[in-house]
């Protein structure tokens, strides 16, 4: 970022650490691969025209522009190198909002009513009622969302509708707030993907903070006792196995309708008339082992960190030997990232046993 130009507080939430680096590359060496990080910039191409892999194992969130997270993935489809995860279509898709919520709808999956607003002066659909959540239509890691993206008033709405524009100069979602229960669905698959035990997320606590749900302040400042900011976490959610049933079989139609590869996350909320509504759907969720909710939802599955990093190399390259994309891998993987100190993506390759 040029030096003097302002940038939202939260412009660096969605990287990976350095520590989430280091964690997925030691699990992948303990599959017995060999692993290269690669820095997911410009020169990115250039390494790979020059370096022979067999996988990338693919994290990286991309630095700008609207569909910035399929960039990666673009590169390397181009230049034929098989990567985990989606490929550069769903992740454009997912990460535009709107687009997301279309496709929901058109498959009949339940999804909070919404509109988007180019300006803050468009014409309010009359059918939408109050409370609504505003959100940034292509951000991810809550960015752009507080207690404050929670209006009850069209003059409210307007107000965040122009923050959203001034500061991350893109279009603006409003949609229906549902009051009900915070959910989080990890699915783990391609053609036989399975949802991972729900992972549900009680708010109650932290209500002088203000914030009821998962805002970018409750994400960043999880567990701080004196904000206020201290939600309780249950895996599995505390729910029936008829609901069970019902917000897992939502999350894997989310998951397929957008074709997912390997793994995603869907972000539900229950309403209080026992309906899931799907929020957003992230085919590229973090995996901190330690921080993150995919990898609680996994570990509660029985599925050990190193476990679940391999099981992913080892679905995708069965995806792509299916495909008759790759021979069996003999080389090495490269891994790729992008971390706030250290911007860049695992690649890696796959020794031979």
């Amino acid at each position: 970022m040029s030096e003097g130009i302002a940038v939202p507080i939260d412009f660096y939430s969605e990287f990976d650490s350095p520590k989430t680096i280091a964690s997925i590359a030691e699990a992948i060496r303990a599959g017995g691969h060999r692993v290269h990080l690669v820095e997911a910039d410009r020169a990115l191409p250039t390494w790979f025209l020059t370096h022979q892999v067999d996988l990338v194992f693919n994290i990286a969130e991309g630095t700008h522009g609207q569909h910035r997270e399929s960039h990666i993935p673009a590169v390397l489809e181009a230049l034929g190198v098989p990567f985990t995860g989606s490929n550069s279509l769903t992740l454009a898709l997912a990460l535009d909002k709107t687009k997301t919520k279309q496709l929901l709808a058109s498959e009949g999956v339940p999804t909070p009513a919404w509109q988007l607003f180019h300006t803050p002066g468009d014409p309010l659909d009359p059918g939408l009622r109050f409370p609504l959540i505003i959100k940034p239509n292509r951000e991810g890691s809550a960015k752009g969302i507080s207690k404050d993206s929670v209006v009850h008033n069209e003059s409210a709405l307007r107000a965040q509708v122009r923050r959203i524009r001034q500061l991350y100069h893109q279009e603006a979602l409003a949609e229906e707030f549902i009051e009900g229960t915070e959910l989080t669905v990890g699915v783990l698959g391609n053609d036989d993907a399975q949802a991972l035990p729900i992972l549900g997320i009680d708010f109650s606590a932290c209500a002088r903070s203000g914030e009821s749900f998962y805002s970018w302040k409750m994400k960043e400042y999880q567990g701080n006792e004196e904000m206020g900011l201290t939600p309780t976490f249950h895996c599995p959610a505390r729910l029936d196995a008829r609901t069970t049933a019902a917000v897992q079989r939502v999350a894997l139609q989310a998951h397929q309708a957008l074709r997912c590869c390997e793994l995603s996350r869907t972000d539900i909320r229950l309403s209080r008339e026992g309906v899931p509504c799907v929020l957003e759907i992230n085919p590229l969720p973090g995996l901190d082992p330690l921080e993150s909710n995919f990898p609680v939802m996994t570990n509660a599955a029985g599925i050990a960190y190193p476990v679940l990093i391999n099981r992913l190399i080892d679905l995708a390259v069965t995806r792509y030997r299916e495909a008759a994309h790759i021979q069996e891998p003999t080389g090495s993987l490269a891994a790729a990232a992008h971390a706030v100190e250290q911007s860049g993506q695992l690649a890696g390759s796959r020794t031979a046993p």
